[in-house]
């Protein structure tokens, strides 16, 4: 894990394409903005969580044979 440290309105820049700039820091808190390309999902790990549990897989998807 790459670890930096950024102070108010400055920014890191991830492949060319997405920029994180801090916007606030508050006592524990810290705001930051994200401009990422619309193909690229920019989600809250706890958001990514919820998803993941939510996705049914397809291999565990049930077909049920019935005859007439």
């Amino acid at each position: 894990m790459l670890v930096l440290s950024r102070k108010v309105g400055e920014e890191i820049v991830i492949d060319g394409k997405i920029r994180v700039r801090v916007l606030e820091v508050q006592g524990r808190r810290v705001r930051l903005g994200i401009v990422a390309p619309d193909e690229i999902p920019v989600l809250r790990s706890e958001v990514q969580t919820r998803r993941n549990k939510l996705a049914v897989p397809s291999d565990t998807d049930q077909v049920v044979v019935t005859t007439p």
